[in-house]
């Protein structure tokens, strides 16, 4: 399953993502073009994210029918190896989640940098919850977890120039809280939104399965 999305992900004979940003802040340059292009590449993952959002979507409810059919048929065992696979596609499908939510928070965080000072406010916690994100998605795809280190290598550039630049803005770095606090609510939504959409499992139960018979 993860093998499948991460192929689906790359886009072939296509200059690679991580080519394309470096492009974009090699030589370096003002930083506000650098991070409109991180931001332009984040809003990038998103799109991707939600299309494999969509996918695992896709592959649960076709999945879950498979374990309805063989609880129907009384078939256990057909039965159990669905039920499994729907557990792992839904545990993809919740990491997916938060970790389009997260990037969704970061975007709008970049999308009030106004000045310099701005940079470094909004850059610390965006950076650590990119760590988390990316530490989270490479489990499930590998590839979006290597280009969402690409995109934080190029804002972790930008902070360090922000912060060479302005004196007396280290103190409003982040401790972590805030971004610690983002990736809560985006793993609280994306939790309530896998019980809105996906219903429990079937239990199979061989003593219901005998009085159906009868």
């Amino acid at each position: 399953m993860a093998s499948s999305l991460a192929n689906n992900w790359e886009r072939k004979n296509e200059p690679g993502f991580g080519d394309s940003i470096r492009q974009a802040i090699s030589p370096p340059g003002p930083l506000k073009p650098r991070l409109e292009s991180a931001y332009r590449a984040i809003q990038l993952q998103v799109q991707k994210l939600d299309q494999v959002g969509h996918r695992l979507s896709d592959k649960e409810r076709a999945t879950f029918r498979k374990v309805v059919e063989a609880y129907q048929k009384h078939d256990q065992a057909r039965a159990t190896v669905y039920a499994n696979e729907v557990s792992e596609i839904r545990k993809m499908g919740q990491i997916v989640s938060q970790s389009k939510l997260a990037l969704e928070a970061i975007t709008m965080r970049l999308s009030t940098v106004q000045d310099i000072g701005d940079v470094v406010v909004a850059l610390a916690p965006a950076i650590t919850t990119l760590n988390a994100v990316k530490a989270g998605i490479a489990g499930v795809i590998p590839e979006a977890g290597r280009e969402i280190g690409e995109i934080n290598d190029v804002l972790n550039s930008v902070l360090m120039e922000a912060q060479n630049g302005s004196i007396g803005f280290s103190s409003f770095m982040s401790t972590g809280e805030d971004s610690e606090q983002v990736l809560k609510e985006a793993a609280a939504l994306a939790e309530t939104s896998a019980r809105e959409k996906f219903p429990d499992l079937p239990t199979f139960s061989p003593a219901a399965a005998s009085q159906t018979k009868e």
